[in-house]
């Protein structure tokens, strides 16, 4: 019944759309056609294809034009408005590749160069022993600490609301990296964070305005932008849920304003004219120079490459090759993929945390390219731990009196933030920020918290006893005070 009634009212839409004038929305539903091979898309999304829950928006684009579009479920819950092509969506990290492509015409232009000192244009970030090029940030080479986890160690957690302010305060606070720039690849966010930053500082302008004057509006992409108020009223947004262990859905925005490394907002069809530049480049100079330099991928210290370009994954899927990228934050979920030489590419748009873009995206080009994959479809089997993510949990027990040696009050300028050491019964606690976490001894001077995060104190003053904080590989140095 549900089908019945969406698609009633994608007919009136395009009655409406011809009678008006107003073909942009016709565009988007003409290839509503139903084939075998389009149902067989439809019950892909068969889940999510009803009136009482949060679903996605699907585009599969071939040879320059979208030959199928719909939406699946609803954008919004309260007012029960169905998704459709035009409904825009939170994007997270796809919108990675708008920020290096604001990078690329900065650097077509000249302005800046990709081997640059990133404190060029950043003089505030901490003068690290190596220096940390731009094109190390693209790359995600860089070994940046990453600021979710480091404003979620001082207490906010989640999606809850900072500042980029307080978000760039941060990272210009931090003294180490992850590892040397160009080891290694370590995906940040925290790199295209201060990528938008230095766009906005080059240029003079908003980075969001210098998008919108550079990207969005030569391409006709009337409905994108980078959401860096959190206040302003987009028509057409859809809301953001996760569902309830009891059922149902609840809300799930965020009121974050960074951008850089998400936070575009965008539709399936401003998506299609982003990915046709992709193949017929008109931005900045124009021409083959910008695909060039965004389809390079990065090499490390030892001259392997890293599978990474310019915000985008460059890669294969069954022995065809693939340009793309995932996203997720708060209550939304994308997928970007491109084949390029079989001109498909597939953009999924999602409303819910539990949606999964990628695994639908792939099935769906299965349907499409079955005929010229030259490899086998991956089989499904046993998932394995990842190498470095089991700890021991291995635990021992301290006197009181070693326990109590450790108690004080500790500050870290890293993230100006205090931990206070007390003791609860038999166990030493530590609060840091707004949580409280029981610390486990393996020795007298290692402690776990938090599952996998570390503390280790340094006894063998014992006047100072100041802790190093092991957190998602970054040394954080407590100096007690008290």
């Amino acid at each position: 019944m549900c089908n019945v009634i969406i698609r009633f009212a994608i007919g009136l839409a395009v009655s409406i759309a011809f009678l008006t004038g107003n073909f942009s929305t016709a565009i988007a539903y003409q290839a509503y056609t139903h084939t075998s091979l389009t149902d067989k898309v439809d019950n892909l999304f068969s889940e999510w294809d009803t009136m009482d829950s949060p679903g996605a928006a699907l585009g599969i684009f071939k040879d320059g034009r979208i030959i199928y579009a719909r939406g699946y479920g609803m954008a919004n819950l309260e007012f029960d408005i169905p998704i459709t092509p035009q409904t825009v969506f939170r994007i997270g990290s796809v919108s990675k590749q708008f920020t290096a492509m604001c990078i690329a015409i900065l650097a077509d232009r000249g302005t800046i160069s990709l081997d640059d000192d990133i404190r060029k244009y950043l003089p505030e970030m901490y003068d690290y022993d190596s220096r940390v090029t731009i094109r190390h940030m693209l790359h995600h080479t860089s070994g940046m600490r990453p600021y979710t986890t480091l404003m979620g160690l001082v207490g906010y957690g989640g999606v809850s609301a900072y500042t980029a302010v307080e978000a760039y305060e941060m990272l210009a606070r931090q003294k180490g990296l992850l590892f040397e720039p160009g080891e290694r690849y370590a995906y940040s966010n925290s790199a295209y964070f201060l990528l938008a930053e230095i766009v906005g500082r080059v240029s003079g302008m908003k980075t969001s305005e210098f998008a919108k004057q550079n990207i969005f509006e030569p391409l006709g992409m009337n409905n994108t932008h980078y959401h860096d108020d959190v206040n302003m009223i987009t028509k057409s947004r859809a809301s953001g849920y996760s569902p309830l262990q009891q059922g149902g859905f609840r809300i799930n925005m965020t009121q974050i304003d960074m951008i850089g490394d998400g936070s575009i907002y965008t539709t399936i069809e401003d998506f299609l004219k982003w990915n046709q530049n992709y193949i017929d480049n008109k931005l900045g100079a124009g021409g083959q120079k910008i695909l060039d330099m965004v389809f390079t991928e990065g090499v490390l210290n030892d001259g392997s490459k890293n599978g990474y370009g310019f915000g985008l994954r460059l890669t294969e899927n069954r022995g065809l090759r693939t340009i793309g990228h995932g996203g997720s934050w708060a209550g939304f979920r994308a997928n970007f993929i491109q084949y390029p030489e079989q001109k498909l590419s597939i953009v999924i748009l999602a409303n819910s945390s539990s949606f999964n873009p990628g695994r639908i995206s792939n099935s769906i080009a299965n349907l499409y390219l079955a005929d010229l994959f030259t490899e086998p479809a991956a089989q499904p089997g046993e998932r394995r731990p990842r190498a470095g993510n089991r700890t021991s949990s291995e635990t021992i027990t301290l006197r009181s009196s070693q326990l109590n040696e450790l108690i004080g009050i500790y500050y870290s300028d890293e993230l100006d933030v205090f931990a206070t050491v007390t003791m609860a019964g038999d166990k030493l606690v530590m609060k840091l920020g707004k949580t409280e976490n029981n610390l486990l001894p393996s020795s007298p001077e290692n402690f776990a918290w938090g599952g996998r995060n570390r503390v280790a104190f340094d006894i063998g003053n014992r006047n100072e006893k100041n802790f190093t904080m092991l957190v998602s590989g970054m040394n954080l140095k407590f100096e007690k005070i008290n």
